[in-house]
């Protein structure tokens, strides 16, 4: 039987949305989610057509700003299984993610699905976690990863358990509790503490709305708790200034951060006021340290808003790392941890503003 791979169409749509029915009882892709889906970008919808007609398709989704691409389903027909086209398709889908600039192909898949795993595993996809309660019966997902360029290194990763920002402010104290639970499990995150870190380390105002979270301010925070803390920030002027317009505000947040510098000063909190290199951050983390770094989520989604992330890994190509606020920049929270983010694209991404603030805050053991 011949089997053409190509990019799906809006002519398939009728064809997609009868395989989706025909093959998923939960979790289906909607007609809407199809239609989407064939006419954005930062995807490859390919579809397997066999004799005149669609006989499966994979859904590949690239997460911008990062080299990870996902997929985020693949189906074929019952008449046309056990021909090799799931595997046809994989490798297609392979193929679009790499010429796309991925390095990592991840996905999920149920742990009853043994054929699906079988035949991940034998591509070369490798079982990295799993996913508690993962799909709408309940069943649990084990979530796999190849790496689809050259395999240089193996990922040195920390046991960093991920947390959800609950409030579109909080990512630096989600960032730090995430950091300090990940060097000591004693320490017990909690949404109290979550607003608790803020208070503490907030600038108060800032472009609109509330303030986020200064770098010495964060510090502080793990300092009380009796964590080891430096601070690397590459000015010494007051942080996030240029984005306040009302002059009051302004000189509130230039009081803050005197404040906050002031405080540092006296509790002997280490500040380097330099850029810190890729290699320090690296060289931290081998240590036991975790640090959090300031980025733009400019690559992301196109908006220039500073957001803390903090790091989970390094390999010789990437950074990972764990973001704390799956919007809709992403499909799922599992997008959220270990996101590989590429050595040059990563220089780009970790400065904000005009002044290109680079700032880290690395928690050590206390």
């Amino acid at each position: 039987m011949t089997v053409l791979i190509r990019n799906a169409q809006l002519t398939d749509l009728e064809e997609l949305v009868a395989l989706e029915k025909s093959c998923f009882e939960t979790d289906r892709l909607s007609r809407r989610s199809f239609k989407h889906w064939i006419s954005t970008e930062h995807r490859a919808l390919l579809v397997a057509e066999a004799d005149e007609a669609v006989a499966g398709y994979i859904l590949i989704i690239y997460h911008p700003g990062t080299r990870l691409a996902r997929i985020y389903s693949i189906a074929v027909s019952h008449q046309h299984r056990g021909l090799g086209i799931a595997k046809q398709l994989m490798s297609a889908g392979e193929q679009a993610a790499n010429e796309n600039g991925r390095l990592y192909l991840r996905l999920e898949v149920s742990v009853d699905n043994i054929p699906a795993i079988k035949l991940y595993e034998m591509l070369g996809y490798q079982k990295f976690g799993i996913y508690r309660d993962y799909y709408q019966d309940h069943k649990d997902a084990a979530r796999y990863q190849k790496r689809i360029r050259r395999y240089r290194d193996t990922l040195q990763h920390r046991s960093v358990h991920w947390l959800r920002q609950t409030t579109p402010f909080t990512c630096g104290p989600a960032a730090l509790m995430m950091a300090m639970h990940g060097i000591n499990r004693a320490y017990q995150p909690s949404r109290e503490e979550e607003i608790n870190l803020w208070r503490e380390a907030t600038t108060i105002f800032m472009t609109s709305g509330h303030g986020g979270c200064h770098p010495i301010g964060l510090a502080l925070a793990a300092k009380r708790r009796e964590f080891s803390v430096e601070v690397w920030i590459n000015q010494a002027g007051t942080l996030f200034i240029d984005g306040v317009r009302n002059e009051e505000k302004k000189q509130i947040v230039d009081l803050v951060d005197h404040c906050f510098k002031r405080q540092a000063d006296e509790q002997e909190i280490s500040i380097h006021y330099a850029n810190i290199t890729q290699n320090e951050l690296i060289d931290a983390f081998k240590a036991g340290a975790i640090p959090l770094i300031l980025i733009s989520t400019f690559l992301m989604d196109r908006k220039k808003a500073p957001h803390w992330v903090v790091m989970s890994g390094f390999d010789d190509d990437c950074l990972y790392m764990h973001d704390s606020d799956p919007d809709d920049r992403r499909q799922s929270e599992i997008d959220c941890q270990f996101i590989p983010i590429a050595r040059a694209d990563f220089d780009r991404m970790s400065c904000f503003g005009k002044n290109r603030l680079r700032t880290a805050v690395i928690i050590w053991p206390g």
